[in-house]
């Protein structure tokens, strides 16, 4: 039995870190997706298979109340904040405070960023800079990718000072090659819950409720905890 999963980026070092155990106890496949959770949304709607989804609690509670949801089987994974990287071997930059955060930005040659319209963290980034007045600043400085992961690999790949990445700290943290810095202030934080729930279409509905309570059981509370989840 193949379980298709439609996953945000955000919960790939969880999902991949429980994967092979899963597959072993219930004599499956697990084919999870990765990606923005707008991307995996509208990957859902088009009519792709799917039995898992694991996506920001707002858009579960969409697509519940679309009836893409079976009812009762949405469980929280728990929070992720959003946070700052540089790739490894760079200076440390200063982003504790709105005023050092955006001098930071500011000084920029770089900015990595996922999806600015289809991820979680991308949607607040973008307001973000506009709350800031970088957005015309850092217009031709900004490189954009389908999600944070690939942004962070790209930041890793390119290398050297002056780069700067802002994307969920998940992602950052399952990255080689780059490194944390912290997470946003407060005045511009972002903590996105992540939930986990069963797709009404699913060809294997008690399979995938396995799943989610694995996901967000007390058995990976460790997992997701050295992943990056506020749990």
């Amino acid at each position: 039995m193949k379980l298709t999963l439609f996953s945000g980026g955000a919960a790939q070092a969880v999902v991949t870190g429980l994967q092979t155990e899963f597959e072993a106890a219930h004599g499956c496949t697990l084919a999870p997706t990765f990606g923005a959770v707008g991307t995996m949304r509208d990957k859902l709607l088009a009519g792709g298979e799917c039995d898992l989804l694991v996506l920001s609690a707002a858009l579960i509670e969409q697509l519940a109340r679309q009836g893409h949801v079976v009812d009762g089987s949405a469980r929280d994974l728990g929070p992720v904040a959003t946070g700052i990287a540089v790739p490894d071997g760079a200076a440390p930059v200063a982003v504790g405070t709105r005023e050092a955060l955006k001098e930071t930005l500011s000084a920029a040659r770089g900015l990595y960023v996922p999806d600015l319209a289809k991820s979680s963290a991308g949607i607040h980034i973008a307001g973000m800079l506009q709350a800031l007045g970088l957005a015309e600043v850092l217009a031709g400085r900004i490189r954009e990718f389908p999600n944070g992961a690939t942004a962070m690999r790209e930041m890793a790949a390119d290398g050297g000072e002056g780069l700067v990445g802002c994307t969920q700290v998940t992602e950052i943290m399952y990255t080689p090659g780059v490194r944390l810095i912290g997470e946003l202030p407060a005045e511009h934080a972002l903590r996105t819950v992540y939930t986990a729930a069963v797709c009404t279409r699913s060809r294997a509905p008690e399979l995938a409720a396995m799943l989610v309570d694995r996901l967000s059981g007390a058995a990976s509370w460790d997992l997701r905890r050295r992943s990056g989840f506020a749990v």
